[in-house]
């Protein structure tokens, strides 16, 4: 019989039927709101706890400790709970109240902080008092790790093969730098593009980060190409596709489609899969649909 964590991925996708510009193109949304904690983070939350667990990192009675802007955080809340671990999830404090009422829904303690940096050096220094374990997403290999071993391999899969570009937003980059290990491999053509905010805007999701916080597990070589896209753009985008297309996700999905939109115009032809993060559900107490 399956448990909850057996719903961890295999991910449906759907292929735009009004926003492709290009009819040579085909550009498909992986909805990873159908994960069971509501968003992409699910699988590499599972991946980091399950793979410390079984190295002997973590055990009964750990207290583990993370910096989140959101759906990572929620990701844990659900799964450390299911392996009986106590957590604790440092959030900026502009996130959204539905982030924050679902992460203590799973039993998580929520400290807010003024920034996601503040936040990572919050827990940072908490970890490093050998009372809390850190799982620290931006460095910690099993992130990208569960999107080699799951969302790459389930995309070539449901393209049999024909994916041409694969596009991603960019937050920790885990999502990106798995998709592009796994793809790569089985073909060196395919082109992978990342996601980010043009320099004055503020995307939930996708960062520009600072040198000093970039994470660790990012490697450049492993991206073909960097579109950024604007607040403005991002959050047209998002209704769009929630009116057009019947899908409700977040800013972040909103910025993604929006790079695929604007590669579908660059290529000739092509099969263009974007990352579709979470669920719009959880921004529904923000403006981002009002308007």
């Amino acid at each position: 019989m399956a448990t909850i964590l057996d719903l961890v991925g295999n991910t449906p996708m759907v292929e735009f039927q009004k926003l492709s510009p290009n009819p040579a193109v085909r550009i498909f949304a992986k909805l990873e709101g159908n994960n069971p904690g509501g968003s992409v983070k699910d699988r590499p939350a599972l991946n980091m706890i399950k793979s410390a667990w079984e190295r002997g990192d973590i055990g009964p009675g750990t207290k583990l400790i993370e910096a989140t802007s959101g759906n990572t955080g929620i990701a844990l809340a659900l799964i450390a709970r299911l392996f009986d671990l106590e957590i604790e999830l440092a959030l900026p404090s502009t996130s959204t109240r539905e982030r924050l009422l679902t992460m203590q829904a799973f039993g998580a303690k929520v400290t807010l902080m003024d920034s996601i940096e503040v936040c990572r050096d919050y827990a940072e220094e908490k970890a490093a008092t050998g009372e809390y374990f850190i799982l620290n997403q931006f460095s910690n290999n099993d992130n990208y790790l569960a999107h080699f071993k799951t969302t790459g391999p389930e995309i070539w899969k449901d393209t049999n093969g024909e994916i041409t570009h694969f596009v991603s937003a960019m937050g920790t980059t885990g999502t990106i730098m798995g998709a592009s290990m796994f793809l790569k491999e089985k073909n060196p053509n395919i082109q992978i593009v990342g996601c980010q905010p043009t320099e004055d805007s503020s995307i939930p999701g996708i960062r520009r980060w600072p040198k000093e916080y970039l994470p660790k597990i990012y490697n450049p070589k492993r991206v073909d190409k960097i579109i950024d896209v604007s607040q403005a753009e991002a959050t047209e985008m998002t209704r769009k596709m929630a009116y057009a297309e019947g899908i409700f996700a977040g800013m972040s999905s909103g910025g993604a489609a929006s790079a695929a939109i604007r590669l579908a115009k660059e290529i000739s032809s092509g099969l263009i899969v974007f990352i579709v993060c979470d669920r719009g559900d959880r921004y529904v107490s923000s403006n981002l649909f009002q308007g």
